[in-house]
């Protein structure tokens, strides 16, 4: 597994679509292209603004290119990031 911080996951994926594996709370291993770039995020899928949830540190939100939705996955569950 590769020790990745949140700090470089979310700059990357702040910036460019990415392909992320990593192990999903069930134990199965997940692949999904993502980004955090409001650029490459359809209008209607943008976040609204103001939220005032809490954020948790372990886990890093992302816009599933392939599903057409936000998701999630825990910081210390990634395998592999590579920018595509």
């Amino acid at each position: 597994m590769n020790n990745f911080t949140r700090d470089e996951l979310i700059d990357k994926l702040n910036v460019n679509e990415c392909t992320v594996v990593f192990t999903k709370k069930d134990g199965t291993e997940r692949t999904m292209v993502c980004t955090r770039s409001m650029d490459m995020v359809p209008e209607d899928h943008k976040p609204k603004s103001g939220s005032s949830a809490t954020e948790n540190l372990d886990v890093v939100k992302v816009y599933d290119i392939e599903s057409e939705g936000w998701r999630s996955f825990r910081v210390d569950s990634v395998f592999s990031l590579v920018i595509n």
